[in-house]
């Protein structure tokens, strides 16, 4: 896996991956940002979202799950030191759908947070305390 991150400007970065697709970056305004692209922190807090949430979508489909929504809402706190890592980041799955059987919605969030997602137990092994959680709406 490649990535390159380029200065614009101020505190402003484009970063490319690999596979060709580019963010922006960029700080607030009192740091020399212009505030036109999510901090780095933030893109980690999204990366780890991303990667718990394809997990926990596609132990659903193999399942069989009617899934017409899933949203993984990300909490995260830091320590209020420099560096200002985080702490603890909460992770909580809103998932919709027509009879969702919970013993599967449960069984991915748990399978994804123990054993698929590379980011939360990255995170983890660093001393990151991850908590989960989820709920399930039935769809109209």
């Amino acid at each position: 896996m490649k990535a390159t991150v380029k200065w614009v400007d101020g505190a402003m970065f484009l970063g490319e991956s690999g596979s060709g697709h580019s963010v922006v970056m960029d700080g607030p305004e009192d740091h020399g940002g212009r505030n036109m692209g999510v901090r780095p922190m933030e893109m980690l807090l999204l990366g780890m979202g991303g990667c718990a949430s394809f997990d926990v979508m596609s132990m659903l489909k193999k399942s069989r799950q009617q899934v017409k929504d899933c949203r993984c809402e990300l909490v995260a706190e830091r320590v209020d030191a420099v560096p200002a890592v985080f702490e603890k980041i909460r992770l909580h799955f809103v998932v919709t759908g027509s009879a969702l059987k919970e013993s599967h919605v449960k069984r991915a969030v748990e399978l994804s947070a123990e054993k698929y997602c590379s980011a939360s137990i990255m995170m983890e092994k660093a001393g990151v305390v991850i908590e989960h959680s989820h709920e399930i709406i039935e769809a109209e």
